[in-house]
């Protein structure tokens, strides 16, 4: 089960955690994709070149964006049209994922994965007593690719993971847990940023408070029915929640 295997107890209560503490946090992780860095289109077309390999039809930006929310292997089967439980899904989704992710992390630059702008300024302004994470439903390659590009940012990271090295991937909170392990604290000492609903609820199973990021793939709309304690619509606005130097 889910939650299970790590040393830490996840919590499951709405709205965890306190706007005002956040600044006091001794540990601040990231998702990737829509939340540190603008790499929705080198996503999107790697997902246009799988399937079309396949013979299958090309997808819209809108199903791009709504099939995020899931893992790669997950969302490429969706994409086909099948569902969990169809014959065939884990079978062909995991095909389909493999060959994505053999394409699209050779693709990771800063013209296809750059940070937003600010992001990084806000990385280098935490405290050094602040420890800074990462996970991704991406593949763990995929995200330690995009930090190493971005001025190798990877360095300030005490932990990274992916979708295929965790225990069970978001929405569930083992991810998050693995990181909180690594990195020495408590998850309710750390906060979770992210831009995807399922980002919201692994951090309420691991019992840590979360922000949502509104320039990423998701609506506000959608974002407001998360548990993210805060919405923030942008960098500027998300400095002013995060640890920063004085």
């Amino acid at each position: 089960m889910p939650c299970k295997s790590l040393s830490f107890t996840a919590k499951s209560r709405s709205k965890i955690g306190n706007l005002d503490a956040i600044k006091s946090s001794k540990g601040v992780l990231f998702d990737i994709d829509g939340t540190l860095a603008d790499s929705w289109k080198l996503g999107f077309d790697a997902t246009q070149v799988v399937l079309t390999n396949y013979g299958i039809d090309a997808i819209t930006e809108d199903s791009y964006h709504k099939g995020c929310v899931y893992t790669t292997p997950e969302r490429l089967a969706r994409h086909v049209g099948l569902l969990p439980g169809d014959e065939n899904f884990d079978e062909l989704g995991g095909k389909l994922g493999m060959e994505f992710d053999d394409y699209y992390v050779k693709l990771v630059s800063t013209e296809t994965a750059s940070f937003y702008d600010g992001m990084e300024e806000l990385l280098l302004n935490m405290p050094k007593s602040v420890k800074i994470g990462a996970l991704t439903n991406a593949c763990v390659g995929y995200g330690k690719a995009v930090l190493q590009v971005n001025n190798n940012v990877i360095e300030m990271f005490s932990s990274v993971h992916g979708a295929d090295d965790v225990p069970a991937p978001k929405p569930f909170g083992d991810g998050l847990l693995l990181c909180c392990q690594e990195m020495g604290l408590d998850p309710a000492e750390c906060v979770y940023v992210g831009d995807s609903p399922t980002d919201a609820k692994a951090a309420e199973e691991a019992g840590m408070p979360s922000i949502g990021v509104l320039w990423g793939s998701n609506s506000e709309e959608r974002l407001s029915k998360a548990p993210f304690l805060h919405l923030c619509s942008t960098i500027s606005e998300l400095r002013e929640i995060l640890p920063q130097k004085e």
